[in-house]
């Protein structure tokens, strides 16, 4: 699958897209930088990219494969890849997994999750499958019970365990519970959230001999996005050059930032992908350039398009839509996601906004009403929280004012990350 030149990847949009057609409708005929396009609103890719009446896909979908991505069980969310899109998606991503320290011979336990058109078991199977070294693959799943997971393990001698720190601790706390190790294990490839401190203490217990690794940084709706970069850092990646194009914007001005350690917003365009195509699309995370020239940067957080709860993730879209629903009588008056990790868990706290003068009788039935409404949107999350990976949903009530604003902007931050980064 070829790599297209960004002025044809443009034109191929224009003309093939309607969303992208009425996005472009604006600007001169032929437009060859990238900086000379607006930024995709994910609202309005998303309004546009459904299941009927399609004005995102450049074509009808005759042959693809299709995952389900971020949104509620109301408005699911798919991506699209032809045959010769997810070849090159995995075949890249694959390549970057020697960064990551996969070496020949090595055999690993996928531990990500399958079924239901999630898309992390399979991405990483096939991308171990495609790899530049030989490898031996052990596609146990993360939905497998651990009482057979870790025989599987020993059995064969795995020295590579792959999944989300969320599955990799569960693991690492079955084996504390049984008193027992598993020394074999060299490596501890993670993705999809953040490895915390209190995290790698714990799979320091029951992997002594283990290296937690970022096996890489990409999305189902995103694309490629990063490659490892070997170090003491995790959270450092360097762009999938020549495949996509990362841009890290200024969260007030949208300018593209030049230098290293300041923070910004990260906006992907992924050169290979036509039939869904991903043009100056907000990944979600906020990051800084570590080296501009050379493309490595650091992931900071999720951004206010989204964020990541231990497995769960939600967009404000949808805590908006369960508030509007809950909310019959106007009450609140504005709203952030506060996310917070302590005893060893993340947690999502809603922050809701009332009016001056508001009467705080009810607000208690208002709350639960809202967390029920989030919670039937996205089951996931009230799942993880039986299955002990996150803290209940919790409503905090405030004033308008002392909900965080941009200091240069005034704008509302609409996701606020509290959890240590460093």
């Amino acid at each position: 699958m070829p790599v297209h030149p960004v002025s044809d990847l443009i034109r191929f949009a224009r003309d093939h897209s309607p969303f992208y057609a009425d996005l472009y409708a604006g600007l001169p005929p032929q437009v060859d930088r990238i900086t000379d396009l607006p930024v995709v609103d994910q609202s309005e890719f998303w309004a546009a990219n459904t299941l009927h009446d399609n004005r995102v896909l450049t074509a009808p979908l005759g042959e693809a494969v299709v995952f389900k991505t971020g949104g509620t069980t109301g408005a699911p969310k798919f991506s699209c890849y032809t045959r010769e899109e997810w070849q090159e998606f995995v075949t890249a991503f694959g390549a970057g997994l020697v960064d990551a320290g996969l070496r020949p011979g090595h055999r690993v336990a996928d531990l990500f999750y399958a079924g239901e058109l999630y898309a992390s078991f399979l991405f990483i199977l096939d991308s171990l499958a495609h790899a530049p070294v030989a490898n031996v693959r052990l596609p146990i799943g993360g939905g497998a019970l651990l009482e057979s997971t870790v025989p599987t393990l020993e059995d064969f001698a795995a020295q590579v365990v792959a999944g989300t720190p969320t599955t990799l601790c569960r693991l690492a706390e079955h084996l504390m519970s049984l008193g027992r190790q598993l020394p074999a294990v060299e490596l501890l490839f993670f993705g999809g959230e953040a490895l915390f401190d209190d995290q790698r203490r714990l799979l320091a217990a029951a992997f002594p001999n283990a290296e937690p690794r970022s096996l890489g940084y990409a999305s189902v709706d995103g694309g490629l996005l990063g490659r490892p970069v070997p170090g003491p850092d995790p959270r450092t990646h360097r762009t999938f050059a020549p495949h996509t194009v990362v841009e890290i914007l200024d969260e007030s001005t949208g300018e593209p930032i030049r230098e290293t350690g300041r923070a910004g917003r990260v906006v992907v365009t992924q050169l290979f992908r036509r039939l869904m195509p991903v043009i100056r699309y907000p990944a979600g995370d906020r990051a800084e350039w570590t080296d501009v020239e050379g493309g490595v940067f650091r992931i900071l957080g999720r951004a206010e398009e989204g964020v990541r709860v231990g497995p769960v993730s939600l967009y404000s879209q949808d805590a908006q839509t369960a508030v509007a629903a809950a909310d019959t009588e106007g009450r609140v008056m504005g709203m952030q996601l506060v996310v917070r990790r302590w005893e060893g868990r993340d947690g999502l706290v809603l922050r809701l906004a009332t009016a001056p003068g508001d009467d705080p009788a009810g607000l208690e039935v208002l709350a639960k009403a809202v967390v029920t409404e989030l919670n039937d949107a996205r089951p996931l999350y009230p799942d993880s929280v039986d299955a002990g990976f996150v803290h209940p949903l919790r409503v905090e009530w405030a004033r308008h004012r002392d909900l965080v604003v941009n200091p240069r902007s005034g704008k509302l931050v609409r996701v606020i990350d509290e959890r240590p980064t460093a």
